[in-house]
């Protein structure tokens, strides 16, 4: 399925959002923000969350400074 991660298309099997995360390599421990479709999605609610075509995923990082 295609969808666009940060700006980017990528072609992926994830069905969720927990998914989509372990195939693009971030850990389970790593402090991500995750939105879908400009809409926040939190942690706990990622393994339940159902990836679409076309969708529209932001993944943040948090950064330190001022």
């Amino acid at each position: 399925m295609q969808i666009t991660v940060n700006g980017e298309r990528h072609d992926v099997q994830a069905t969720t959002l927990s998914a989509l995360l372990a195939e693009m390599g971030y850990d389970a421990t790593t402090r991500i923000a995750t939105a879908v479709d400009g809409c926040f999605v939190a942690a706990s609610k990622r393994p339940a969350l159902a990836l679409h075509a076309g969708a529209q995923v932001e993944i943040l990082a948090p950064m330190q400074g001022g």
